[in-house]
């Protein structure tokens, strides 16, 4: 009989045991598995995309500043008064959407301000994309590098709540282990949005000085244009009053 008893109540602390243990299914094991590894692979994501985009920075940066004209209002004002030969020589050696704009267009002055008009815009539009390289990646990483390092937050508590799983201490110890992983854990997202800041404020700014130089460009296109449509319509007039 006491065998007989130890044998039941050894039967009941097994069928008790697999009671409380939870069951976990095989894709559940497969990306637990996964997800154990170490995060740090997400801080060098981040540390290589934080280069690559103070790099592409200060390469948009220099291109910006090279490819400009610093004197636009004042060509304007030539432009406006017919200036033609001043501006010519203004803009000789000179880079970018302002210079190429002038530049086709006081070549197309014989074909009238129609087709200048037209000459215009076709420039701007083949000039605006080499403004546009690289900012792409900019205003993307500054939306994504914030879920990147979320990610490896994910990931870090994940594997810090499962170090505690398996750990065998007890009392203070427990409240050690568990907020010493969640803390390098939450690195990850403050080096996620230490990347993104900085990207989405250069986008920014960059986006901003391209919408004022496409203004100021356009201001150069519309002065041509009304000095050339100002001298047809002195060109035309004497021979109406004949």
């Amino acid at each position: 009989m006491p065998s007989l008893f130890q044998a039941s109540m050894t039967s009941l602390l097994l069928l008790a045991q697999a009671a409380t243990t939870p069951e976990v299914g095989w894709l559940s094991r497969k990306l637990l598995g996964v997800t154990l590894t170490s995060a740090e692979w997400v801080l060098w994501l981040l540390v290589v995309l934080s280069v690559l985009s103070i790099a592409l920075m200060l390469e948009r940066a220099v291109y910006f500043a090279t490819h400009r004209l610093p004197d636009s209002e004042a060509l304007a004002l030539k432009l406006a008064r017919g200036e033609f030969d001043a501006v010519r020589t203004a803009i000789q050696g000179k880079k970018g959407m302002e210079a190429a704009v002038i530049r086709e267009g006081l070549a197309s002055t014989a074909q009238g301000a129609d087709t200048v008009e037209q000459v215009i815009a076709s420039t701007i539009s083949r000039e605006r994309p080499q403004y546009e390289r690289y900012l792409s990646f900019l205003g993307t990483l500054g939306n994504n590098a914030p879920f990147i390092g979320l990610f490896g937050t994910v990931l870090g508590i994940i594997k810090a709540f499962h170090d505690l799983g398996s750990a065998s201490v007890k009392g203070a110890a427990i409240q050690q282990t568990v907020m010493a992983g969640i803390s390098e854990a939450l690195v990850a997202t403050a080096v996620g949005l230490a990347v993104a800041i900085p990207a989405v404020v250069a986008f920014n700014a960059f986006s901003r000085q391209l919408k004022t130089l496409t203004s100021r460009t356009n201001a150069l296109g519309f002065a041509l244009v009304g000095s050339l449509r100002a001298e047809g319509r002195k060109d035309s007039s004497p021979s109406e009053g004949r």
